[in-house]
């Protein structure tokens, strides 16, 4: 499986170096709203860094979001509705209402999630 990674702050390094070590994944890229941060990571550990969130998206099977809390349903939304399987670094929404709205649409669009 294709898989991007949204967010290169601690967590989503740690997440990024797991994936490029997996056998079981192809880690396409990442993509981090702080462009100076974001192009740090790829120079420093070579993966591929996307300006564009959608254009991420859409070449991947899977979304890892490892973002701040407050945009994980911003995040998950726009993959789900794009066919994307997704995996949430806890918590996976900042309110109750927002992790049922992930979950129906989910089961609508026939996507994977895992927090």
């Amino acid at each position: 499986l294709k898989v991007g990674v949204l967010g290169a702050g601690h967590l989503g390094k740690i997440h990024l170096r797991l994936l490029n070590q997996s056998e079981k994944y192809e880690l396409v890229g990442f993509y981090d709203p702080d462009e100076i941060n974001a192009k740090k990571v790829a120079a420093e550990f070579g993966y591929s860094y996307y300006e564009n969130i959608n254009n991420l998206i859409d070449a991947v099977d899977v979304v890892d979001i490892v973002t701040p809390t407050l945009s994980h349903f911003d995040c998950a939304k726009k993959a789900i509705e794009k066919g994307r399987h997704i995996f949430i670094e806890k918590p996976i929404t900042n309110t109750l209402e927002e992790a049922e709205e992930l979950l129906q649409l989910s089961e609508k669009h026939g996507v994977k999630g895992q927090v």
